[in-house]
């Protein structure tokens, strides 16, 4: 039976309505007065602020209540079709309330951010527009009661993606971003329509709470059809998450605005991937092969992009590896059923993931400014071209610290307790198969490489002699504080976000543990009860901190700032170093083998063939010319001399008589 809503968790249907008012009303603005910048800023930003005001009272009335069954708001019947039935209804449980927080909370600075950052362009309104319509829809994607509804959020994340990197469409790198990004997400969406059809034939419903209802009963576990289910699901995460092999859309996605890359694919959307298989965790429990390869291509992924950041020079190209090295740390830890864990990297990658995106966009923004009278603006994100920003920009430069020392699991800063977290739980599952202690080695290998490229990008962007020029050196200076505020917000959850779930061999340990079980018991009934010994935890946390020290102390021995020339000087890559650069080659092997071929058979088979020679050539020009040949006989049998009619006349009635009396 489920439980009464509480009156603050009724009003979720604001949190959601909220932003899809803000696009509403500055799409009109983008139409009616483009040039309005207060307004929009007042709206755009405004309403993210007051969903998580509202937030924050629902996740009130979800802990005073504490629900072992979620709450269920239902609205309307939106699709009733004979044994199919779908509710326009909202799912509001300890899981949804965390991504809610998460949304909305780093939702809101992103979006005061980019007032500073992109009050100049003359599409700011159409850009808070869709800022605003992404929120709505990621909303609707962690609130929705059945896969039908989570999956209209999906797609909608999926358009304003598209429309965001894009954003600067008239170049036409960025119109193909977005396109890139738009396409292989299509791929993996294919997935998650054959699972909820799979779902569907199995369970005859597509809500969450009935499907996991049935799923102990329904299916085997590690059955054919439950492992099919949940490869498909997972084949969606690997296209919206940017893990192997459908990854190669989030660089690129880069070309957007850099506050797009904070909210967008650092904090909210690429994470929907980890969202989906913990909100599944029956469904994966149940799946046991799955389960493992969700783990082992999230702990290869990590390894592989953490290998690539190594050697790029963009700093949001940096970051947007480290983005791909760290979902794939996530599915690490959903994949060995760690799902709390998961759902806590989650937590703390949003708050130090976007610190360092939104940083990176203070210094693209300074730098900006300082090659304006050069023209060199191609140059401002390229890490070699900046140097000793240090001086020129205080904040930021401690505030990014702040955030790498996060990522690269340096206690007491929260990247350290979420990372570790994931790690000990491989390491405990590999009791139960070694195959675990390897995907465990392959996190810290990571975890080492992670370390040791976000020391490097911090050193040769803030350390070291400036190489930005001397004209361009003049015009360096911090950003306004409607940009640094949110960074320092950031950066408070950069350094105490790991209280959220302690070891639990420290004081106050396990909380979001304590929180999520409601939600992630009934999955773990089907794994094996694993336990850490305290000592065995201990030397697994002393392990994670030297692990960091190691990473980011050979970055400081061997990398030399001062020895680094500007872009333009600077030598060509060879040997390895070239193919880490040039990303193993993942886009040209994929150009070559799948988009080349694809082109060569619209171009020369379906378009030259087959429309321009079959059905226009053959079908419609030769219909025609048959008419026009059919014509012209007619034309010549039209003489206008009676005796030729009365000759044809009587031609045709001996031929009709011969056939008629045969």
């Amino acid at each position: 039976m489920m439980p009464e809503v509480p009156a603050s968790v009724s009003l979720v249907w604001l949190v959601v309505l909220l932003p899809l008012l803000g696009f509403l009303a500055n799409g009109t603005l983008s139409f009616a007065r483009p040039t309005a910048t207060r307004a929009v800023s007042a709206v755009g930003a405004g309403v993210l602020v007051a969903a998580f005001v509202v937030a924050v009272a629902v996740a009130v009335g979800v802990a005073r209540g504490a629900p072992e069954e979620p709450y269920v708001v239902t609205y309307w019947s939106w699709m009733p079709a004979g044994e199919l039935s779908v509710d326009l209804a909202f799912q509001v449980d300890q899981l949804s309330t965390v991504m809610l927080l998460v949304v909305t909370g780093v939702g809101a600075l992103i979006h005061l951010f980019s007032i500073g950052y992109m009050g100049a362009d003359p599409g700011y309104a159409r850009y808070f527009s869709y800022l605003n319509l992404f929120v709505f829809f990621m909303l609707l994607l962690v609130l929705g009661a059945s896969f039908p509804v989570m999956f209209v959020g999906w797609e909608g994340v999926g358009l304003c993606s598209y429309l965001l990197i894009g954003f600067w469409f008239e170049d036409k790198v960025n119109a193909d971003a977005g396109k890139k990004a738009f396409i292989m997400n299509r791929i993996g969406d294919a997935g998650f329509l054959v699972a909820m059809f799979l779902i569907f034939q199995a369970t005859g419903s597509l809500s969450f709470q009935e499907v996991f209802r049935q799923a102990p009963a329904t299916f085997e576990v590690g059955g054919t059809t439950i492992t099919l289910i949940t490869l498909a699901l997972f084949l969606g995460c690997t296209g919206k998450s940017a893990q192997i092999p459908l990854y190669t859309w989030l660089p690129d996605a880069m070309a957007g605005p850099t506050p797009v890359s904070a909210l967008i694919h650092a904090a909210t959307m690429v994470t929907a991937g980890v969202y989906l298989v913990a909100r599944t965790n029956v469904l994966f429990a149940l799946a046991p092969v799955s389960s493992l390869v969700v783990a082992a291509v999230g702990a290869v992924t990590a390894l592989f992009a953490a290998t690539i950041a190594l050697k790029q020079w963009d700093i949001k190209r940096i970051l947007a590896y480290s983005t791909v090295s760290q979902l794939g740390y996530m599915f690490l830890g959903v994949g060995v059923g760690a799902w709390t864990s998961g759902i806590f990297h989650l937590a703390t990658h949003a708050f130090f993931k976007a610190l360092l995106f939104l940083g990176s966009g203070s210094v693209i923004h300074a730098l900006h400014h300082a090659y304006h009278a050069t023209h060199r603006h191609e140059d401002a994100q390229d890490v070699r071209n900046m140097g000793g920003l240090q001086r020129h920009m205080p904040w930021t430069a401690a505030l990014m610290w702040v955030a790498t020392l996060a990522i690269a699991g340096v206690p007491p800063f929260s990247g350290f307790f979420s990372k570790d977290e994931i790690l000990s739980r491989a390491f405990t599952r590999g009791h139960e198969a070694p195959v675990f202690y390897v995907l465990w080695a392959i996190g810290v290998a990571a975890a080492v490489l992670t370390a040791f490229y976000m020391t490097r990008m911090m050193l040769y962007t803030f350390h070291g002699p400036n190489r930005t020029g001397d004209k361009e050196r003049e015009h360096l200076h911090e950003a306004p504080w409607i940009m640094t505020g949110p960074l320092v917000v950031l950066g408070v959850g950069a350094v105490a976000g790991g209280v959220l779930n302690l070891p639990h061999i420290l004081p106050a340990a396990g909380w979001l543990d304590m929180w999520l079980e409601p939600v992630t018991e009934t999955g773990a009934l089907f794994l094996p009860e694993l336990h850490l010994e305290a000592g065995t935890e201990w030397r697994l946390l002393l392990g994670a901190t030297v692990v960091a020290a190691l990473g980011i102390g050979t970055a400081w021995r061997l990398l030399d700032p001062a020895a680094l020339r500007p872009a333009a000087e600077a030598p060509a890559e060879l040997g390895f170093a070239r193919v880490l650069a040039r990303k193993y080659y993942v886009d040209e092997i994929y150009d070559a083998l799948i988009v080349r071929p694809f082109v060569w058979l619209s171009d020369r088979v379906l378009w030259k063939a087959a429309d321009a020679f079959v059905i226009d050539g053959v079908g419609v020009n030769g219909a025609a010319q048959v008419a026009r040949f059919a014509g012209w006989v007619g034309t010549r049998l039209q003489t206008g001399h009676v005796g030729t009619y009365v000759g044809l006349f009587v031609l045709g009635t001996l031929a009709l008589l011969r056939v008629l009396t045969r």
